[in-house]
């Protein structure tokens, strides 16, 4: 049973026979929602955002110089709101706070700062906290708090964070709310960048494709509910790419585009990513000049997982292949795959030297929550390691020195901070 459908019930069976108690009306809303969050960051720009209890205008203050940025909550973006803030100085801290129009303020203290990316080329280390399948409980609360005490420069919430299960954009927008409402994540995200994309869940139902409908609502929804630089093209889609130092994140959407149209790789086959999506990723791997490239999606990128599941590449073989031989046609090396949404943690190593020049890790990472799926741990011949624990989390970090990779480490956490498996992913 579905939480929706358990509170409709519930409601129902309460309100037979009894006299339900008149709400409560004089207990006021917070003036903030939801966050402040960091959203996208880059070397010279930042992007903040909140959602307000009403409408009106709103003030960022920040830097130590005072700066002013102010935004507009309406109705119609559900009361949530951006701050694009420019001109500002890399690898720099900036704290902030907001107030309303009147000066009065909303939030401020020593847990609000965001800190602008280094420079492409410049020596450091980036640490990426990648995180599935999270619920608004007390095991998911430990994994914010842990990713918290981690330091971690980014955070990657890559699919069923949260569980909506419907287009319906009242409620699709009632559980960004309730999930973005949570003190810990609040605690995390309001200095730390967060980048995000959808896997089933939040796209509208479970194992669900392109041709859901509705997929426009959700799309609105998820627009609202995140800061981030694109959300795919010509209005559809919400894929997204970023750099931060050596690395550069590709953040795909495997729900909108599914099973739309032809393959552009085998026209008697349905395309996964569509044909837009593919030209702007091969475009932008082509570019990049990144020495790791991420390329994170919900779904996983094989096909071992539980019995009867069909939504992972795995199910569009022709597209994973034309992926790695163009990775290998245009010399594109430093290219790791990280995915969630199959309720346990994974590592794989792709056979893709023949076509690549290399061979390709996955990464998976799932759950955030603590309901693990024994029967996806099925066989695979790259598996290195499978783990079915529960509240767990994915940190990669990579350091870079003179323009070269000293290190590319990806570690396994729980919300307790014990780690489940390390490896290191160096060429």
């Amino acid at each position: 049973m579905s939480g929706i459908t358990f509170l409709f019930t519930a409601l129902s069976i309460f309100s037979v026979g009894m006299v339900v108690a008149a709400p409560v009306t004089d207990v006021p809303k917070k003036p903030i929602e939801c966050g402040p969050f960091v959203g996208h960051v880059e070397d010279t720009r930042a992007m903040i955002w909140a959602r307000f209890s009403e409408a009106g205008n709103y003030r960022l203050v920040f830097g130590e110089d005072s700066r002013e940025k102010v935004a507009r909550a309406e109705a119609g973006q559900d009361f949530c709101v951006v701050w694009e803030l420019d001109r500002l100085n890399p690898s720099t801290k900036y704290p902030y706070s907001v107030q309303r129009a009147d000066g009065a303020v909303l939030c401020s203290g020593p847990e609000y700062y965001f800190r602008t990316a280094q420079k492409d080329d410049a020596d450091g280390e980036v640490k990426i906290f990648v995180g599935s399948c999270a619920r608004e409980d007390a095991g998911t609360a430990k994994v914010w708090r842990q990713a918290d005490r981690e330091q971690i420069d980014v955070c990657l919430l890559i699919g069923d964070t949260p569980y909506i299960d419907t287009s319906k954009l009242r409620i699709q927008r009632k559980r960004y709310a309730q999930f973005a409402a949570v003190p810990e994540m609040r605690e995390l995200l309001c200095h730390t960048s967060w980048y995000g994309t959808w896997d089933d869940h939040d796209f509208g139902w479970n194992d669900g494709d392109g041709r859901l409908e509705g997929k426009d609502r959700s799309r609105q929804a998820f627009i609202e509910y995140h800061a981030h630089p694109t959300y795919g093209q010509n209005e559809e889609g919400i894929y997204t790419k970023f750099r931060r130092g050596p690395v550069e994140v590709f953040l795909l959407d495997t729900r909108y585009f599914s099973a739309m149209e032809p393959s552009p790789f085998r026209k008697h086959q349905a395309s996964l990513l569509g044909r837009v999506q593919w030209k702007w990723l091969q475009d932008g791997l082509a570019a990049s000049t990144a020495p790791v490239k991420l390329l994170t999606c919900g779904m996983i990128w094989n096909g071992a997982t539980r019995p009867g599941k069909e939504d992972h590449w795995g199910s569009y073989p022709h597209e994973l292949d034309a992926l790695f031989r163009f990775i290998g046609e245009k010399e594109i090396f430093g290219v790791v795959l990280v995915a969630g949404d199959i309720h346990r943690s994974r590592v794989l190593r792709h056979a893709t030297k023949d076509r690549a020049g290399y061979d390709i890790y996955e990464l998976i990472s799932s759950p955030m929550h603590d309901g693990i799926i024994e029967s996806a741990n099925a066989p695979h011949p790259g598996l290195i390691r499978d783990m079915g624990e529960p509240n767990t989390f994915l940190l990669i970090e990579v350091a870079q020195k003179d323009q070269a990779i000293t290190d590319l480490t990806a570690r396994f956490v729980n919300s307790s901070g014990r780690e489940h498996f390390r490896i290191d992913l160096n060429p």
